[in-house]
C-alpha cells in the first residue's frame, strides 16, 4: 500500500511518531475492526478509529437513538431520536473520514449470526451492556483466535480488558465465570458521561496498539478507572483452571 500526499498530510501528526511512522500508518489504513455496540463506548471508539485512518470498520447494533442516550453517545443529536444508531453513526463518520469503509449490521447479535458478522474481522471490540452478549462474543473469539478488546461502564467507573486468543491465556470467563445476580449497566445504574468518553478512547488506543503490534498493551490485564478519585488501577487476569473454554 502506498500513502499519497493527501493521506500523508492528514495523518502527519501520527506518522511523525517514531512508534508509528509510514509503516505503522499503512498498517492502520489496511486494518479491519468490528465494534459491537454503538453506545457510550462505541461512539468515541468509532470516532477515533476512523479519524486515525482505520480502513474498514464494522458496527453492530439494533437499537434506535433515545433522548436518554444523548448525554454520552456523542455521535447523535436530537434530530437522530427514533432512528437506528448504526445508520446515523455511519452518516456522521462518512463526514469525518469518507475513506474509512463502514459496514453496518442493524441486527441483534446471536449465536446464529455471529460467525457471518465476525468472520472478516481480526479485532473485535465489545461495548455491549449485558453479560449474555459479552459471553457470546468472548466464546466466539476464543474459538476463532480473534483479538478481543472489551470495556464496560457504570456509575463513575470503567473497566477495560484485552485478550489475544492467538496465544494461550485467560478469557473473559476466567475473569467472570458467571454473571452477577444484578444488572450493572447504564440503564439500571446510571452513568457519569465523561467515563464513557474516557473508556471508549482507551479502547481505541488499545485497538491501534494491537494493529501496530505494540508490546506495551493491556493484554491479559484489567484496567479499572474511578472517576470520583481520578484513579487508574491495573491487575493481571489469570487463567481459571475451571473455565469452560479450557484456557
Amino acid at each position: 500500500m502506498k500513502i499519497n500526499l493527501g493521506q500523508f498530510k492528514r495523518f502527519e501528526k501520527q506518522i511523525i511518531l517514531k512508534k508509528i511512522g509510514l509503516a505503522g500508518q499503512k498498517k492502520i489504513l489496511s486494518a479491519n475492526v468490528l465494534i459491537v455496540g454503538m453506545g457510550g463506548l462505541g461512539c468515541p471508539l468509532l470516532t477515533y478509529l476512523a479519524s486515525s485512518g482505520v480502513g474498514k470498520i464494522g458496527i453492530v447494533d439494533f437499537d434506535k437513538v433515545e433522548i436518554s442516550n444523548l448525554n454520552r453517545q456523542t455521535l447523535f443529536s436530537t434530530k437522530d431520536i427514533g432512528k437506528y444508531k448504526v445508520n446515523q453513526a455511519k452518516k456522521i463518520i462518512n463526514k469525518i473520514n469518507k475513506k474509512t469503509k463502514i459496514i453496518s449490521f442493524k441486527k441483534k447479535l446471536t449465536n446464529k449470526n455471529i460467525n457471518k458478522i465476525f468472520n472478516n474481522y481480526n479485532i473485535i471490540c465489545d461495548g455491549t451492556d449485558n453479560y449474555n452478549t459479552r459471553y457470546l462474543i468472548n466464546d466466539y473469539c476464543v474459538k476463532n483466535k480473534k483479538i478481543l478488546i472489551t470495556s464496560a461502564i457504570s456509575k463513575f467507573d470503567g473497566q477495560l480488558m484485552k485478550f489475544d486468543f492467538k496465544n494461550k491465556g485467560p478469557c473473559y470467563r476466567c475473569f467472570m465465570p458467571s454473571p452477577p445476580d444484578f444488572d450493572n449497566n447504564c440503564q439500571s445504574e446510571g452513568i457519569f458521561s465523561p467515563v464513557a468518553g474516557i473508556m471508549g478512547s482507551l479502547q481505541a488506543s488499545e485497538v491501534l496498539k494491537s494493529i501496530l503490534n505494540n508490546k506495551n498493551d493491556l493484554k491479559n490485564h484489567l484496567l479499572i478507572f474511578d472517576a470520583l478519585e481520578t484513579e487508574f488501577r491495573k491487575s493481571k487476569i489469570s487463567v481459571n483452571p475451571e473455565c469452560i473454554n479450557k484456557c
